[in-house]
């Protein structure tokens, strides 16, 4: 690939997506991601190119017949850096930035830092990190003045899968010198502290395989009795507790007793932070894919598209479920996560002056997750 030093805006965005070659990217083996594990990796090589591209000396990107790279000299080549990052896996991430270490004495993300600014530098920051030290950073962003413990931090701690989220909370724990139980505990009230503690002490039940039917129609029936006051704990229980795949059922069958879906019932008997908590597990624990999916679209949707809302989601799901997540988001919004990405960016790119920075940050958001529109009929 080939990309002109200083072109800028909206014709860089297209040569940059123009040249992913993503049009064969299938799921990552055994997973329904899209990013997949470099099968030529090799840490030394990586690291040797983003030394030199670090230095704006990067051979692999040469124009074709020319001797030279049409960065050299002239700055850090950061579609380098991003061809690099973007094209290995998060442990693979993790190997180069030992080996740089070992090699330079240095440690690659702050000298990645020290090379970079803006949105890019934040994204190279979420790259390089370890899934558990972003989730954790988010999370306290989202307990922590942002006012989105409701939607951040619900997110994290009723998505991500036991393990992961007990190394997000000793690594919240580890860098913030406090248990997350303890922010959630300062920060959030009612039943939206009560909801976001039992997420986080892990205590759902796992499936079992059996169906124990008796179990929903408890479940379904102290729901409906759970209509009134103070009957706050109930809905705590059966929505912290309970497995998913109970849980499907319980809220299926809830409709089919009821006349009505269960998130009516929430929105007649909640507000508030408390009401969109509900409504976000009860998205979650229906379809996972769908609930990022609506995410997505939302932030997207915004006056100023939410970068660190896409950055989070389309990083973290990238090597889990971004598949599904674009089969979900075109079924529901008739038109591809790629080419909603392409035009809401793009469009942003001609006229904001950080277009620099953002050209970047979109070549990522596309490259990392093979947003090709072929997939799910373009």
């Amino acid at each position: 690939m080939s990309v002109t030093h200083g072109k800028m805006g909206l014709s860089l965005t297209q040569e940059i997506l123009s040249h992913l070659g993503l049009a064969n990217k299938t799921a990552a083996w055994g997973t329904l991601g899209t990013l997949r594990t470099f099968l030529s990796f090799s840490a030394d090589k990586d690291v040797q190119r983003l030394l030199k591209a670090i230095a704006g000396q990067d051979p692999d990107r040469a124009l074709p017949g020319s001797r030279a790279s049409p960065h050299l000299g002239s700055g850090v080549d950061r579609i380098a850096i991003l061809d690099v990052l973007t094209n290995r896996s998060r442990e693979q991430r993790q190997l180069i930035s030992r080996a740089f270490h070992e090699r330079t004495q240095q440690d690659l993300l702050k000298s990645l830092q020290a090379a970079l600014s803006g949105n890019l530098e934040r994204i190279v920051v979420a790259l390089l990190q370890p899934a558990a030290h972003l989730d954790a950073r988010e999370l306290r962003t989202a307990l922590k003045g942002s006012g989105s413990a409701e939607d951040v931090a619900l997110e994290i701690l009723a998505t991500r899968t036991p393990p992961q989220l007990q190394e997000c909370l000793a690594v919240y724990k580890h860098n913030f010198q406090v248990d997350a139980a303890e922010d959630i505990k300062s920060e959030t009230r009612g039943i939206l502290r009560d909801l976001l503690l039992a997420l986080a002490k892990g205590g759902r039940e796992a499936y079992t395989g059996i169906i124990d039917y008796n179990l929903a129609a408890q479940d379904i029936q102290a729901l409906k009795q759970a209509e009134g006051p103070s009957t706050e704990r109930t809905w705590v229980l059966v929505f912290t507790q309970r497995n998913p795949e109970h849980l499907v059922r319980v809220l299926n069958q809830y409709q089919w007793y009821t006349g009505h879906e269960l998130e009516k019932t929430v929105r007649a008997r909640f507000h508030g932070a408390a009401c969109v908590a509900l409504l976000n597990l009860a998205s979650v624990i229906r379809n996972t894919p769908l609930y990022f999916a609506d995410k997505l679209h939302q932030a997207l949707q915004e006056t100023e598209p939410n970068y660190q809302a896409l950055m989070r989601i389309l990083i973290s799901r990238s090597e889990t479920d971004l598949l599904s997540i674009r089969a979900e988001f075109r079924k529901k919004f008739g038109k591809s996560l790629y080419s909603s990405l392409q035009v809401r960016l793009g469009w942003f790119l001609t006229w904001s002056p950080r277009a620099s920075s953002f050209t970047s940050t979109l070549h990522t958001v596309g490259h990392i997750h093979g947003l090709e529109n072929s997939w799910v009929s373009g």
